[in-house]
């Protein structure tokens, strides 16, 4: 059974793949109960904005303080690496896109048109740096993964990262 990823290119996957990917391209094809956009510039003062637009973004599905506390701190995250690390020496946007779905799934991605990540695993090391000298702790991708229910890096060198994370808020306890 060949892949559906690559069809024709000769290369045969297992049904339990087969069927990962047909899970993976069904919740890609669903609709969101409620979406919000935002291009922000990679001034520093923005990251506190984002972290505070993503908090009152959940805030509708009444998440747990710790679940609305994991959210602000992963996007902190991921947008601090835009504004450290895409444009370090210059202003570029910052692309946020925020969801949320009917069974209380919670999903952002984050991209900038920066210098992007050469390595990503090597990058999603605890401890990684490629800024040193100013003290950067190289905790970010460690962070986002541990706070999140997923998360997924994708980069080009010199093209960009997009940052794609999700999170499934508990369900609400009702009174008796």
């Amino acid at each position: 059974r060949q892949c559906a990823k690559n069809p024709g290119r000769g290369r045969y996957c297992t049904r339990d793949q087969n069927r990962k990917e047909k899970v993976i391209a069904m919740k890609e094809r669903r609709k969101p109960t409620n979406e919000v956009r935002l291009v922000l510039p990679s001034n520093s003062i923005n990251e506190g904005f984002a972290r505070g637009v993503s908090a009152a973004f959940v805030s509708q599905v009444n998440p747990t303080i710790t679940e609305l506390s994991d959210v602000k701190c992963a996007v902190s995250e991921a947008v601090t690496n835009c504004i450290v690390h895409a444009y370090a020496d210059t202003i570029g946007l910052i692309y946020i896109t925020m969801k949320l779905y009917e069974n209380r799934e919670f999903r952002i991605e984050i991209k900038d048109k920066g210098r992007g990540i050469p390595n990503i695993e090597e990058a999603m090391q605890p401890l990684f740096t490629t800024d040193k000298e100013n003290e950067r702790s190289g905790m970010g991708f460690t962070i986002m993964e541990n706070f999140m229910d997923s998360l997924k890096v994708t980069s080009v060198a010199g093209g960009g990262t997009k940052v794609v994370m999700s999170k499934r808020f508990s369900a609400i306890p009702r009174l008796k």
